[in-house]
């Protein structure tokens, strides 16, 4: 039997981490020249999609909906490994630092990765079709998780200012673990027919019958998933000085700095929402989008909570006007997506506005 070489892309996508670690290693903590600051980002993409392909590689070994999963949360917690680091290192937005990255990955996900996922089904085969139960329960956890933790806080009374008191923010931590977990229990144990992906009389699709990767391959994409992932985050905060120079330079606020570096920071999920949308499994582009929001949320809130024993100065998670209005606003549509089960150009079209709306009052507030 003669055995097979392997591919480019296979190459590429097993040095790219590698060759990102080593960009990180030596460019971390260093002012770059423009000429440099280009090189990194070159190599930024190339690490985001080898997190892609490595991801996908997982996927098929494990099976849905632990392939959602397993990105999901890897990416959430070096994002929060990060939100931590440069909290705890201080800045002149440190302390809103939590809130505005969160409310950034949930609109990112809710709106931007869910619908051009949409979109792309939709353009392809006219009308998509997902499981309503698992995804309205998903989005019933980022919902509840969206709330107590980013807009009741604006409304509280025990400390002033848009903040949790300390037994407040116990609390939210707690919840927000039980939540998560509960939902992770529910879509991988107990109902885990609910998110997998269906056909238009709401029967299980079939699923791919390629031949999975053997196990040497499935822990060599682990691997080199969690370095590529550790590169992509590391990287955007090395690519930080240069996004906040030019935001500066544009005249933009300051915070808007943080939605691109989430940005950053999902786009492995971004690119594999839409890579499986083109394979008609807008189910597994749910998964990863409401999944992300989730793990976003009930994972930066509790980290959050254990660092504030160390942290100094004010810790704020409350929303503000412009911003409760548009996690309102895409939650009520956002129900009315899931409800039929089936979603056209039309819901689409009205996530990528609301996702546009976003980004445009984050320019100009």
């Amino acid at each position: 039997m003669v055995k097979q070489r392997p591919s480019l892309l296979d190459v590429l996508a097993r040095g790219w981490p590698l060759l990102a670690a080593v960009a990180l290693v030596l460019t971390w903590g260093r002012t770059l020249p423009t000429w440099l600051v280009a090189v990194v980002a070159l190599v930024l993409a190339g690490a985001v999609l080898s997190a892609v392909h490595h991801a996908e590689v997982v996927a098929h070994r494990v099976g849905e909906p632990f392939g959602s999963l397993v990105l999901a949360v890897a990416v959430t917690i070096i994002e929060v490994a990060l939100i931590v680091t440069l909290m705890i290192s201080g800045g002149e937005n440190s302390s809103s630092l939590a809130r505005d990255t969160v409310f950034a990955a949930a609109m990112i996900t809710m709106n931007g990765i869910l619908g051009l996922s949409l979109l792309i089904g939709a353009r392809r085969y006219h009308l998509v079709n997902f499981n309503a139960e698992g995804t309205g329960g998903a989005l019933a956890t980022v919902t509840a998780l969206a709330t107590l933790s980013l807009v009741v806080p604006t409304f509280t009374t025990s400390h002033p200012g848009p903040q949790f008191s300390g037994p407040q923010l116990v609390f939210a931590a707690c919840a927000s673990l039980f939540l998560y977990g509960s939902f992770v229990l529910t879509q991988t144990v107990r109902h885990r027919d609910f998110f997998l992906p269906v056909t238009a009389s709401g029967e299980l699709a079939e699923q791919d019958h390629a031949e999975p990767p053997t196990p040497k391959a499935t822990w060599t994409s682990v691997g080199l998933l969690l370095v590529a992932l550790v590169a992509v985050v590391g990287l955007a905060k090395v690519e930080s000085p240069a996004i906040e120079a030019g935001v500066r330079a544009a005249g933009y606020p300051l915070s808007f700095v943080g939605v691109v570096i989430a940005m950053l920071v999902l786009l492995p999920e971004s690119l594999a929402a839409a890579r499986a949308a083109g394979r008609n499994r807008i189910q597994i582009s749910i998964n990863l989008a409401l999944g992300s929001a989730m793990a976003s949320i009930g994972l930066t809130i509790p980290a959050i909570a254990i660092a504030s024993i160390w942290l100094d100065g004010p810790l704020l998670l409350g929303l503000g006007a412009t911003q409760t209005v548009l996690l309102a606003l895409t939650i009520v549509v956002s129900v009315l997506t899931v409800v039929p089960g089936r979603a056209t150009r039309l819901q689409a079209t009205v996530h990528l506005i609301l996702f546009g709306a976003f980004i445009f009052l984050s320019i100009k507030p």
